[in-house]
Order: structure tokens, then C-alpha cells, then sequence
């Protein structure tokens, strides 16, 4: 086991490897922009280092700051979290030919799952359902048209090296066909400093369900029972719930294999997370090579620290977990807690005055919040999540509505307002919601602030 691990990280899920970490008994060290210098994962960790001024580019994402970092502290390893470097296969690179063991899976397995046309490729080649659509990348409008007429409207563009909602455009007509892809492609350009985009089917109102995986060096692997994550607002997700109210045991097994079958196929090591759409059937849309924010509902369902068997796994323990070891234990769900106007979904910066956490059996909150603290429009504007989980859905439901009302912050406007909203219509305590669901959940009824 490692002595001591840099977190290449910040927020909650700074503070959520730490805790991993002190379980296992290894020393941590923080790192943090000069925004963060008061921040809870600063004031938690054995040791830190200031890595740059607030912009993310030159800090949380400045690699030769973050490895001088680990040199002079001493870490023999990196937790990248989720975001900034998490799937940056230049910085795992980086960190294994200095010594320094990266938390995750290889440098190569992250640039093939990062190029979403060659994981399409390497996913139909093992026998995984994918969304039907374009053979890589379109390379011109004329090939993007003929085939967009071949699978038939509504299609989907989508980056080829995007990822978090980015450089993704849904086109309804052919007509607007050439406008949104020159859009998608500078948006792809400037995101990603990639323009290449490939054509997908656009499927109206599927569910999005994700799988859970853990492989280690030797090619063991398990997977989880799925997460339905289709409470989305562009692309970006709101509440993720375990297991999916539409998916029954059969359907369980499939998924399982489909995504098993995914991590031999690129030879996956540590967490991942396989993403698919279901619309009568699943199909594969891309995979995810880091630890997900949804991962404690998964956690709750099964009683397995996912953080912990991270770093297991990258020391060289290996998985000791069986399959037949993974159960579903009741129901799980997470609500993700903004920093923004729940109108609009645009930033609300500004100082935290007071804040009031819920609490009881079952329940959960994962975050980095101390009071005041200033909320910075530079980062995410995830805050918090809260989490449940209870013997059953209808109980789970339940147990988030309480501790919603109990849920308080004050300076700043949040996301609270419309989760207690959502967790009061029928449509979504029925089970029967689909990706679109924020839309039609706006267009009937406007949340109160």
C-alpha cells in the first residue's frame, strides 16, 4: 500500500479521497489554487501546496506544478478524481515516467476511450451494441448528410474527443444539418483542440443507464448493478438514482456483460464507468475512464468503497472482490447541489452565509462546504450532493424529500429549489422520466426560487 497519495483535485471529491485514504492509513497531500487557500480539503489533508492562481489552467490543471508537488512531498502516487486531468492520458503518461503511480486506468486505454469514434469501433469489434450512425468521423458535410438521410432524423453530433455535454448538437431538419455542425465542431476545436465530429441516431426520450466497473492488472473485472442517470439538463446530469426503476434482472446480467466485455476490450484497469442508451434495447455510447460523482450511489447499494478499491488496485493488491460478492441492497439516490439560479442554470458566485446539512439513517452529503466561504465562478458549480438510500425506491424517495426540506444554504441561489420540486411530480416519482425530462418538467410548471 502506498504511504502517501497527492489528490490532483478539489472540492468534495478532494475530501472524499481523503477519507478513503486515512480508512487505509495513507498520509494525503492537497493541492489548491490561491482561491482555495481556506478550502476544507486544504484544512483536511496532511500536508499542501499551493499550484497557481485560480484559473484552472494554471493550477488544478498545470501538470508540471502538480508533479513538482509529488516531488517535493514525496507522494509515490496521484488521485486525479473526476475532471481536470482525470482523463488526460498525457499527464498518466507523464506521471508513470517519473515513477509516480497514477490512480486510474493506463495512458493508452485513456486516449482510445477519450477518441469516441475509435472507442465505437473497438466496441462493435467485441460484439457491443452501438447507436447507429457514421463510421468515425464525418469528414465533410457531403458525408455527413448522406449519413444523416440513412439512419433517418432526429441524429446527434457529437465531438470526437468531447465529453461533459460539450460539442454535442441534436439536429430535428435537415436544413439546420450545416449550421450545427460548423457550430459543434468549433465548439469541439475549442474545448478540446479537436474539431472532428461524428453522426449518431438521436434517440427522443431514451433512458441513459451507466454500469459501474472495477478490473484490475491481471484482467479480473466485476460490474455493479446500473445507475439510471436521465434526469439531465443539457447533456449535464441531476440526480442519478441505483439500480434504474426500468431495468429488471435479466436486463441486469446483459448490461453487465455488455460492459465486462468493454473493459477486456480495451483492457481496462481500476473504476470506469460503461454508458449506454436504452430504447427498447441498450447500446453503447461511451465509457467513462475515472471514478464517476455518482459513485456513492453504488456504494450505498452494495456496501463496497469504490475510492478504497482504487487505490487497492493501483498498489498492486489487485481485485479481491467477486462478482457473486456484489449484491443489491435497496434503493439509492443522489440529487447534485448547484451553485446556480434553478430558473436559468446560470452561475450564482458569492458568499455561503450560513448553511444547514440534513442528516439521519440512510443518509448521505458529500462536500466541501464550510461557512462563509466564498463561491468563485471558476470551478464547477456542484456544491454538495446529497445522497439516500432506504429498502426501496418509494422509501428512498421518501427519505430525499425529508432531507431536501432539511437541506438549507443561504447568500447564494441553488439547485434545492428545483430538486424538491422534481421529487414532488408524479412523472418522476412514477419512474417514467427520460432524458428530456427537465424540458417538459420546465415547460409545464417553472420552478419557484
Amino acid at each position: 500500500m502506498f504511504k502517501k497519495i497527492l489528490i490532483a483535485n478539489r472540492g468534495e471529491i478532494a475530501v472524499r479521497i481523503i477519507r478513503a485514504c486515512r480508512e487505509l492509513s495513507v498520509q494525503t497531500v492537497a493541492i489548491y489554487s490561491s482561491a482555495d487557500a481556506d478550502a476544507l480539503h486544504v484544512k483536511m489533508a496532511d500536508e499542501s501546496v499551493c499550484v497557481g492562481p485560480p484559473d484552472a489552467n494554471l493550477s488544478y490543471r498545470n501538470i508540471p506544478n502538480i508533479l513538482s508537488s509529488a516531488e517535493m512531498t514525496g507522494a509515490e502516487a496521484i488521485h486525479p478524481g473526476y475532471g481536470f486531468l482525470a482523463e488526460d492520458g498525457h499527464f498518466a503518461e507523464v506521471c508513470e515516467s517519473v515513477g509516480i503511480k497514477f490512480i486510474g486506468p493506463s495512458a493508452e486505454a485513456i486516449r482510445l476511450l477519450g477518441n469516441k469514434v475509435k472507442a465505437r469501433e473497438v466496441m462493435k469489434k467485441a460484439g457491443v451494441p452501438i447507436v447507429p450512425g457514421s463510421d468515425g468521423a464525418v469528414s465533410s458535410d457531403s458525408e455527413a448528410f448522406e449519413v444523416a438521410n440513412r439512419i433517418g432524423y432526429p441524429v446527434i453530433i457529437k465531438a470526437v474527443s468531447g465529453g461533459g455535454g460539450r460539442g454535442i448538437r441534436v439536429v430535428y431538419k435537415e436544413e439546420d444539418l450545416a449550421h450545427l455542425l460548423k457550430t459543434a465542431r468549433t465548439e469541439g476545436r475549442t474545448v478540446c483542440g479537436d474539431e472532428s465530429v461524428y453522426i449518431e441516431k438521436y434517440f427522443v426520450g431514451p433512458r441513459h443507464i451507466e454500469v459501474q466497473v472495477l478490473a484490475d492488472e491481471k484482467g479480473k473485472a466485476v460490474f455493479f448493478p446500473e445507475r439510471d442517470c436521465s434526469i439531465q439538463r443539457r447533456h449535464q446530469k441531476l440526480i442519478e438514482e441505483s439500480p434504474s426503476p426500468i431495468i429488471d434482472e435479466k436486463m441486469r446480467r446483459e448490461l453487465g456483460r455488455a460492459a465486462l466485455e468493454a473493459v477486456r476490450a480495451t483492457h481496462y484497469v481500476n473504476a470506469g464507468t460503461v454508458e449506454f442508451l436504452f430504447e427498447k434495447e441498450f447500446y453503447f455510447i461511451e465509457m467513462n475512464a475515472r471514478i464517476q460523482v455518482e459513485h456513492p450511489v453504488t456504494e450505498a447499494i452494495s456496501g463496497i468503497d469504490l475510492v478504497k478499491e482504487q487505490i487497492k488496485i493501483a498498489s498492486g493488491r489487485g481485485l479481491e472482490l467477486k462478482q457473486s460478492q456484489i449484491k443489491t441492497n435497496g434503493h439509492s439516490i443522489e440529487c447534485r447541489i448547484n451553485a446556480e439560479c434553478p430558473e436559468k442554470f446560470t452561475p450564482s458566485p458569492g458568499t455561503i452565509t450560513a448553511f444547514h446539512l440534513p442528516g439521519g439513517l440512510g443518509v448521505r452529503v458529500d462536500t466541501a462546504l464550510v461557512a462563509p466561504i466564498k463561491i468563485t465562478p471558476y470551478y464547477d458549480p456542484m456544491i454538495a450532493k446529497l445522497i439516500v438510500h432506504a429498502e426501496d425506491r418509494n422509501l428512498a424517495i421518501a427519505k430525499m424529500k425529508m432531507a431536501l426540506s432539511e437541506f438549507s444554504i443561504d447568500g447564494i441561489k441553488t439547485t434545492l429549489p428545483l430538486h424538491r420540486r422534481i421529487f414532488e411530480d408524479q412523472t418522476f416519482t412514477n419512474g417514467r422520466y427520460s432524458t428530456n425530462y427537465i424540458e417538459s418538467f420546465f415547460a409545464s410548471a417553472a420552478p419557484s426560487a
